[in-house]
């Protein structure tokens, strides 16, 4: 049973990498045997000099995901992926009636939803392409299922967005044992969270989430154990909701 969560061999691409749910995937999957290739808005040296020094092979690269092209040089750079880990995002919470709304949402939408998009075209081509399969695992939210706790209207659309997504893509990626799957996460405690404060009482639990809590599912879903996982948006929010 352990090799089912063995990464070893594993070549591993993940945005978002700088902090949050983004950097403890990245330790994890690494513990657990892959390379990881990390990128993030400002390039993520510290984090690849870690799991360097853990014995992996990784490098940082500053990526804006919104950048179509920017996407597709990384990919190119990255060579073979066994599979993306896309974590990058933002969470405004701010209101829809307020001055400059518009741009922001405008921000939110390329973040959230055009970065998953070009990330998952060029990378799932490059799976097919090599006849190896591959896996890809994004992150939507709790926000897509139910609104959200505290979140913008323009956050909730575009996690509901990635969980409409992921079920598109899969049935393109599937024939090609090329995997496609999400997590949809409650509030976790990342540095994207941490101007709210969050009620215990509001939770099951009597608490948020940790970031590692989220990249033990996400580890998952590009393991060998989730070898007939496709289309899938994992809720991972310790029983607010069920979907």
């Amino acid at each position: 049973m352990t090799a089912a969560f063995d990464l070893t061999g594993q070549r591993i691409a993940i945005t978002g990498a700088a902090g949050g749910i983004g950097s403890a995937t990245a330790k994890l999957v690494s513990k657990m045997g892959a390379d990881v290739l990390v990128a993030d808005l400002e390039a993520p040296n510290a984090l690849a000099d870690y799991l360097a020094s853990k014995g992996r092979e990784s490098s940082a690269t500053s990526l804006d995901v919104t950048d179509r092209a920017a996407v597709e040089a990384w990919a190119a750079d990255c060579g073979i992926v066994t599979a993306l880990i896309d974590c990058a995002a933002i969470c405004p919470f701010d209101d829809w009636h307020d001055d400059g709304w518009d741009d922001v949402a405008t921000h939110v939408f390329n973040i959230n939803l055009q970065g998953p998009l070009n990330l998952t075209r060029v990378f799932m081509k490059g799976m097919i392409d090599r006849g190896r399969g591959g896996r890809i695992a994004l992150v939507g939210s709790i926000a897509g299922r139910i609104g959200g706790v505290a979140a913008a209207p323009h956050y909730a659309m575009a996690k509901g967005g990635i969980h409409s997504f992921v079920r598109w893509a899969s049935r393109r990626g599937a024939p090609h044992n090329v995997l496609i799957n999400a997590v949809a996460p409650a509030p976790v405690a990342t540095p994207m969270t941490q101007s709210q404060e969050f009620a215990g009482e509001l939770f099951p639990m009597k608490r948020i989430s940790e970031a590692e809590e989220i990249a033990g599912p996400l580890a998952f879903l590009v393991s060998p154990a989730a070898s007939y996982v496709a289309g899938a948006v994992l809720d991972v929010n310790g029983a607010m909701h069920f979907s």
